[in-house]
């Protein structure tokens, strides 16, 4: 990329970043197609929201490729958990999760890549949570550390662990961070290539496109995870266009509580990106 590509990219985020409201705004993106990289606030930290899933699935994989199951396990489904500051139990109440299949299951079973499936398509706070349980925090947290990802992915809890975010206790992570993860699995190093494939398969199933996918050409698919709170809307994913290899893209933004117009924003920042992209292709 140009000085003068990055540096017209930059001021167009600037601008896009004040005209918002947004408090920041953070990128980061690498395009396997040209070796193109760019970087923009990439390594300050973010509240991780559900973004924090991608890694979470990534370690379930990595638990499947150490042989501790297989994707059609089944689990049992059911709604109590500990939390990491006491072990004290707690649950999760279905009116904050966007999925009632899972809350549905409870006292039942269900195969590991259905909830894998339901946490990144629709978001699934119980699904991530029997995962997180399932692989381990600690286990989860080796994997990252083995995958050189640690230090932009801090994974220290589930979801709705209220006493843990009551001490301080939160999953944070930077545009380079989840940028990185997401590159090792576009590229098939993380793990085989078949397992690389199943991870993505499930990130092309987030129902949620209003963000990275909204503005980019008919035709484009993104494999992608969303994340939002009262302060923070994140949108990570690859980004695959017609007759080229595809691009990562990682858009963490902050605001003040319930301000508007969050996904438009990463929108028009995913728009500046692949303006960018197609025009240093010409």
């Amino acid at each position: 990329m140009t000085k003068t590509a990055e540096a017209r990219l930059r001021e167009n985020i600037e601008e896009i970043e004040k005209s918002s409201r947004a408090s920041r705004i953070a990128v980061a993106m690498f395009d396997l197609e040209s070796g193109l990289d760019f970087e923009y606030r990439a390594n300050e930290w973010f509240h991780a929201a559900s973004t924090i899933k991608i890694p979470i699935l990534v370690g379930v994989f990595g638990a499947v490729d150490r042989g501790e199951f297989v994707l059609h396990s089944r689990l049992h489904v059911r709604n109590r958990f500990l939390s990491v500051v006491d072990r004290s139990p707690y649950r999760l109440r279905s009116s904050r999760d966007a999925n009632s299949d899972v809350h549905e299951a409870i006292g039942k079973m269900m195969h590991i890549q259905e909830l894998a499936h339901h946490m990144i398509a629709t978001s699934s706070n119980l699904a991530t949570n029997l995962l997180v349980e399932l692989v381990g925090i600690a286990n989860l947290q080796a994997t990252m550390r083995e995958l050189g990802v640690a230090d932009g992915v801090e994974l220290e809890r589930g979801v709705e662990d209220d006493k843990a975010f009551d001490a301080g206790i939160n999953n944070r992570v930077t545009a380079n961070g989840l940028m990185k993860l997401l590159r090792l699995i576009a590229e098939e190093r993380a793990f085989s290539a078949h397992l690389s494939r199943r991870i993505l398969d499930i990130l092309h199933s987030q129902e949620f496109n209003s963000g990275i996918p909204a503005r980019l050409p008919e035709g484009t698919r993104v494999a992608h995870k969303t994340g939002e709170i009262s302060t923070v809307a994140h949108d990570a994913g690859v980004v695959y266009l017609v007759n080229r290899k595809p691009y990562v893209i990682v858009i963490l933004t902050e605001w003040e509580p319930y301000t508007g117009g969050r996904s438009e924003t990463i929108a028009r920042v995913s728009k500046a990106v692949h303006d960018l992209l197609q025009a240093e292709a010409s």
